[in-house]
């Protein structure tokens, strides 16, 4: 019984890493109700980024700023050349301008800092530690303190201030939002930025668990069950979604691997996520859309 516990608090931890990624996509999508496929390039931008000002001898709190000062140029230019340009277009437009966006995030990247793995230590010790006979990372606990954070700041965010209300009436309907005064670039600018400081949080985490390499983009690939499961508009889905998954995936390969073979981890999530499609298609805490006829 210890071992089990030991693997699903191994599983939910990790399943915290995989929600630092799906909260990006939370935000865009509720703010313009577009699926944002270049959030991996952001990651993988602001990793890449960091490490290499780290590597040219600026101190570690510095390079942070400088690395969040580009986030924030790149969702400007983003909303000033991108997405200013196709407002009121077809979801489909949009979510292809995104697609378009991740290869030109990941070519710049190549371009200003090279195509080389970077190591990138946080200072955080990634030893595990005995609790109540149980091995846990310590990494993995750190990750999920700073997700429990992030979800917290949002969630306030989104839900008390101004600014997230106009962000979740620009969500809505952007024509009845621009016809009661809310102005759609500067709420696009802000939650790009937000976005662009998630990714960078997310980056940095990932590049220190994986390095810092070009897949590291596709770490967005694990973050689509996360969605589907939690649901694409809710903060608090994607941590429920990411502990699931997490779990899920630990348990299968574990206990389930030695009947059917190793390597479940790598598509038990989708088969998961698929069948909660079938089931409740806008996951566990995504709201149901309502179209009168």
């Amino acid at each position: 019984m210890s071992f089990f516990f030991e693997v699903l608090l191994g599983g939910l931890l990790a399943g915290v890493m995989y929600s630092l990624v799906a909260i990006g996509f939370v935000l865009i999508y509720k703010a313009s109700g577009v699926f944002n496929f270049a959030q991996g390039s952001m990651v993988l931008f602001a990793a890449l980024t960091f490490v290499s000002l780290l590597e040219r001898g600026i101190s570690f709190w510095l390079a942070f700023v400088l690395t969040l000062l580009a986030m924030v140029a790149l969702a400007w230019t983003i909303e000033r050349w991108v997405l200013r340009k196709l407002v009121n277009r077809p979801p489909i437009t949009l979510f292809m301008a995104t697609l378009g966006l991740s290869y030109i995030i990941e070519g710049l990247a190549q371009s200003l800092w090279g195509a080389q793995v970077h190591g990138l230590d946080l200072g955080i010790n990634d030893e595990p530690f005995e609790f109540q006979g149980m091995l846990l990372s310590q990494f993995d606990i750190f990750a999920a303190c700073v997700a429990g954070v992030l979800v917290l700041v949002l969630s306030v965010f989104f839900n008390k201030t101004r600014t997230g209300i106009a962000l979740r009436a620009v969500a809505d309907d952007q024509l009845a939002a621009l016809a009661v005064g809310i102005k759609l670039e500067k709420l696009w600018l802000i939650v790009w930025t937000v976005a662009g400081f998630v990714g960078l949080v997310a980056g940095l985490l990932w590049g220190a668990r994986l390095g810092v390499q070009f897949s590291l983009s596709l770490v967005v690939l694990k973050a689509l069950p996360v969605l589907i499961i939690g649901g694409f508009t809710s903060i608090s889905g994607s941590i429920v979604g990411g502990l699931i998954i997490g779990a899920s995936e630990k348990l299968a390969e574990v206990f389930l691997g030695a009947y059917i073979g190793g390597g479940i981890e790598n598509w038990f999530p989708y088969m998961l996520a698929m069948l909660f499609l079938l089931v409740r298609p806008t996951g566990i805490f995504g709201e149901r859309q309502i179209e009168r006829v």
